[in-house]
């Protein structure tokens, strides 16, 4: 029987396209899912749109429609991305929607039961101008620590975590004007009480990212604050509680409920027990960026243990560090991003999986250059997987007729296959992504080695029988790779499977012979060298 895996990838707001840096977070997730269902396990990959709070408010107000109708076209598009970039999410829904909304207010009127939730009046930014309340993101000013400019929420440059009023010079992130506080009673829940139990978590996280334990004993050892649950908006989720009806439950405390209700839904949807996926047995995954780490490693944890549900709380932290584009900073504001709406048309799905998951931020700052990504795909994915692939079920398909030859197994590449799904699915489920596709294409360059060592185009002709035992091997060499790397690259591994006719399940595969091969297609389709400098060009000319 397999285990009960909850992986929950980060939820993008709604109110702008996604771009490079959300995938290159993000992609790990769709590796753990495909790959722990390849060995049996049930599987609950979940996420959504974050379609509440001020990003979304502000971004409907700017082009005069409402705020569900913002978020609901982004949303729309989000699916579209995600759907052609291979994502197999279990469940991709949004804030919302009336299930998430419904379980959201259930587990908030459990929550404010908690002697960890108390009220307070605290001082709120008023935008005279916008006529509004801000959240804290959308106050910018001077950070009062470290004297670089900042949002009301976190310090970019020091990582302080801050409050607004604390600023130096408070502005409005969207119109720019001065801000005024104004006193306003909210419900907190007292994070600071928590110390002991957020200690004992992060201690305890033997497969967190090193960024997520740094950061995490960071916020810990600099004094955890008290957060507000409630906030003064009109876009959100209704407080389940009396004398708060003007009010909305702020919106990080709901968005990342949203791997609790995704989840139960799918848990429906199946027909199983929603209750054991949270339970002691379970093994959870949250994938994000790092600028999310704090959310999933002190609020979610925070709230879980307020509720006193008995809830699973994070096994591992998949937390990215930044992407950077062509040398600089990707910026929305300033149009310099590559949007994946753009991208996902253009490129095969696995090419741009392969770069990300290759040469991604996994443990440090990376950067994408158009010229490295088509230098990667070339050189990599065509030259070294999609040449070994074609040349050598080509060859069978030109001189045996497509029929796989006879062959004996060769122990020292029955055993480099055996020791590969070994090593590749441990670094996998260690989150050590890159390690294990650099792993398995260490081995495609030696297989294309042996292929050149045993001049099948030579033996052929001189020694038919040799000949034959190479192309056999190739082959079950080309079955167990496309096995290996279905979970990083599934449109080119579905292809190949089905040329063997074989299924993904995570182990060793063999191709008998006399199996006849259909008609085999090119894998991989070069790129022009032109390409990259075309499309740094459209980068230099938007800014």
């Amino acid at each position: 029987m397999g285990k009960n895996i909850l992986i929950g990838g980060a939820w993008p707001y709604a109110n702008g396209s996604l771009h490079i840096g959300h995938i290159a977070a993000l992609l790990p997730g769709d590796v753990l899912a495909r790959y722990h269902r390849a060995r049996g396990d049930r599987v609950y990959f979940v996420s959504g749109s974050d379609c509440h709070g001020t990003p979304v408010a502000v971004r409907a107000k700017k082009e005069g429609r409402t705020p569900q109708e913002i978020s609901g076209f982004y949303h729309e598009e989000f699916v579209r991305c995600f759907e052609k970039l291979g994502f197999s999410y279990d469940c991709y829904t949004r804030t919302s929607d009336e299930r998430h909304k419904s379980f959201v207010r259930a587990f908030h009127a459990r929550l404010y039961q908690s002697d960890l939730v108390y009220e307070r009046e605290s001082p709120q930014a008023y935008c005279e101008k916008c006529q509004g309340f801000l959240a804290d993101r959308f106050v910018t000013g001077i950070c009062p620590k470290c004297g670089k400019e900042t949002r009301g929420d976190q310090c970019d440059d020091c990582g302080a975590v801050l409050e607004p009023e604390n600023l130096i010079k408070p502005v409005c992130a969207v119109c720019g004007s001065d801000v005024t506080f104004r006193r306003s009673r909210h419900l907190y829940i007292a994070i600071s009480k928590l110390e002991k139990e957020l200690r004992a978590l992060v201690e305890n996280a033997g497969s967190w990212r090193k960024n997520a334990v740094a950061f995490t004993n960071r916020y810990i050892d600099e004094g955890l604050r008290d957060r507000a649950l409630t906030r003064d908006l009109e876009w959100g989720i209704d407080v389940p509680l009396e004398g708060y009806e003007e009010k909305s439950i702020y919106i990080w405390a709901e968005n990342v409920l949203g791997y609790l209700s995704a989840s139960k839904c799918a848990a429906e949807e199946r027909g199983t027990d929603f209750g054991a996926l949270w339970g002691e047995d379970a093994k959870h995954y949250y994938v994000h960026g790092k600028d999310n780490i704090p959310f999933h490693t002190i609020i979610l944890p925070a709230l879980l243990i307020a509720n006193d549900g008995g809830w699973h709380l994070p096994d591992q932290i998949v937390s990215s560090e930044y992407l950077t584009l062509e040398g600089r900073k990707i910026s929305t504001s300033q149009d310099y991003a590559i949007w994946v709406k753009d991208i996902v048309d253009r490129y095969d799905p696995d090419s741009i999986r392969y770069y990300f998951l290759a040469n991604g931020p996994e443990k440090k700052d990376a950067d994408f250059s158009w010229r490295e990504y088509v230098n990667s795909h070339n050189g990599e994915l065509l030259g070294a997987y999609g040449n070994f692939v074609n040349r050598s079920l080509s060859f069978i398909s030109k001189y045996w007729n497509g029929v796989v030859p006879e062959g004996r197994t060769d122990t020292g590449i029955a055993s480099a296959i055996e020791n590969l799904f070994g090593t590749t699915g441990s670094l996998i489920e260690k989150g050590a992504f890159k390690d294990a596709v650099n792993g398995i294409f260490e081995f495609v360059r030696r297989a294309n080695k042996y292929f050149d060592t045993e001049t099948p185009w030579i033996t052929r002709t001189a020694d038919q029988a040799a000949c034959q035992n190479t192309l056999y091997q190739c082959v079950q060499i080309i079955a167990n790779l496309a096995v290996l790397l279905y979970p990083f690259l599934p449109f080119s591994s579905k292809k190949v499977s089905a040329w063997l006719g074989l299924d993904s399940s995570w182990q060793i595969h063999e191709v008998p012979g006399g199996y006849i091969l259909p008609e085999i297609q090119i894998l991989f389709e070069r790129i022009d060298k032109s390409v990259a400098g075309q499309e740094a060009e459209k980068l230099r000319i938007k800014n």
